[in-house]
């Protein structure tokens, strides 16, 4: 893609030492262009201890010219920022070009043997914005970067949030809303929707693959190539098999698991209209756009191993000459999937209930379920409450189920606890169960105040939910779940 968009900015030295692998590789896959200029740019919030990690200058980051560099207004010195092509399928839908329709990769930073993508949204439109501004609101931006650090805190497989900078320049939604910038890192931006835009341009398709296994799979580049692509498959969907299995642990839903959501590398990526449950229901759906509820929490395995199978299909040509065969191979391992996933999630939930490292008994797991759902039990409050009634202090639980309800279920799972001779099982349980979440009405809260230029609520919101395991008294109010009547109306948005 030759399209070049000129720019009078100025580069600047806030940033150095940017790679570019990806374009340079992948030119046909890329577009170089420069973010629009920004009226007034000021930064709203850095995250000094991730840019440290990255060996960036945090005071450059902070100055006029690096504030520049973050809002997309300037180019980092020597880089060639690029907006990347990619398809995908929306809604179960094929859109045969997306793209970075606002955003740019800056470049790649390389640190401790990492190799990061350095990742602008909402920096302006771009060949691919398809009749969009290209620009994005101050809250959407901020709820990204904070729920992607609580992930981070969560220890699930995430993009990381370096930077919003509010741009000076108002954006039309709903309204007149503050415009904002936001800079993030992550393993890579290759999706699964690249492989799908890769897979009709013809030639591209096994540089991609190889691009793909040399940077997220090093290892597989030792295997002859008539084993090397199916290998990649493989690992791309043990990877997602343990991330999904990690959202549903957290009861955190998604919102829009798009196919150009889906990354090759197993992180999360784009928190647009994502949640976190209140009361268990396997049928939440909170993002306004998702009329058929084809992302619902329960429904996210089933998604994924949806979206795995498109980019199976773009791989049929490398995996074997012979259609039937390669199509025999990609099934087997899709197949897989379903085993993969129910083995994660069953070590993830036998630690959340005391018995990390053994198989609890899957009927507990689901008859605990049922009475969640049945009684609207908050996710996040009932794992917790369990380990204090391990300690004898049994409040936090009637108020979530009735004790005439779960003392059977009680009984049963005391009696696993000794079967595994766990005395340390409520500790155990509090070193991975969450106090703190993003729950929707304080982040919601603390989004609105930000608009309205109020940072206040935000930064102490952020910096409860990425220590959230750490218990404080005067966190207490934010270990609640919310009112059953905001539960009930709360909605997420995209922020395009």
């Amino acid at each position: 893609m030759a399209t070049t968009h000129d720019s009078a900015a100025s580069t600047t030295p806030a940033i150095v030492g940017l790679e570019s692998t990806y374009a340079d590789t992948l030119s046909a896959l890329a577009v170089p262009w420069q973010g629009a200029d920004a009226p007034n740019p000021r930064l709203l919030i850095l995250n000094e201890e991730l840019a440290e990690s990255l060996g960036l200058d945090v005071k450059a980051l902070r100055s006029d010219d690096g504030v520049r560099v973050l809002s997309g207004a300037s180019a980092p010195g020597g880089s060639r920022p690029v907006a990347m092509a990619y398809a995908g399928h929306q809604f179960g839908g094929y859109t045969p070009l997306l793209g970075d329709g606002r955003a740019l990769l800056l470049g790649e930073v390389v640190s401790d043997n990492r190799r990061l993508d350095l990742h602008l949204k909402g920096s302006g439109p771009t060949p691919f914005s398809r009749g969009g501004d290209g620009f994005a609101a101050v809250g959407p931006m901020l709820r990204e970067y904070l729920v992607s650090e609580a992930m981070h805190a969560l220890g699930i497989p995430t993009t990381r949030s370096l930077s919003v900078v509010a741009t000076g320049r108002d954006i039309r939604r709903t309204g007149a809303e503050p415009g904002a910038v936001l800079a993030r890192v992550a393993a890579s931006h290759l999706r699964v929707g690249t492989f799908e835009f890769a897979v009709r341009q013809g030639e591209v398709l096994q540089p991609l693959a190889d691009y793909a296994v040399a940077r997220h799979y090093p290892a597989l580049t030792e295997l002859p190539t008539d084993q090397r692509y199916l290998a990649f498959f493989e690992a791309v969907v043990e990877a997602q098999a343990a991330l999904v299995a990690q959202w549903m642990l957290a009861g955190f839903v998604h919102g829009v698991m798009n196919t150009d959501n889906t990354t090759i590398s197993g992180q999360t990526i784009d928190y647009g209209p994502c949640a976190f449950i209140d009361a268990f229901d396997p049928a939440a759906v909170f993002s306004s756009i998702d009329q058929g509820a084809r992302y619902a929490f329960g429904n996210q395995p089933a998604v994924l191993k949806w979206n795995l199978a498109r980019l199976a299909e773009t791989l049929l040509t490398l995996i074997n000459s012979t259609p039937d065969d390669a199509i025999s191979a990609v099934s087997a391992v899709l197949d897989s999937f379903d085993g993969r996933f129910q083995r994660h999630y069953s070590a993830g939930m036998s630690a959340k209930l005391g018995v990390a490292g053994e198989t609890i008994d899957p009927a507990l797991i689901d008859d605990l379920l049922a009475l969640m759902k049945t009684h609207g039990a908050d996710w996040t409050g009932t794992f917790r409450a369990l380990a204090s009634e391990l300690r004898g202090e049994t409040t936090a639980l009637d108020a979530l189920i009735p004790r005439e309800q779960i003392g059977s279920w009680l009984t049963s799972w005391r009696s696993e606890l000794a079967r595994y001779d766990r005395d340390d099982a409520a500790d155990a349980m509090d070193a991975v169960n969450p106090l703190y979440i993003p729950r929707n009405h304080q982040l919601d809260a603390a989004l609105k105040a930000a608009t309205d230029g109020d940072l206040a609520p935000f930064e102490k919101l952020l910096e409860i939910v990425t220590h959230p395991f750490d218990r404080r008294d005067d966190w207490a109010d934010y270990a609640a779940p919310a009112p059953p009547v905001f539960s009930e109306s709360f909605q997420t948005f995209c922020g395009t």
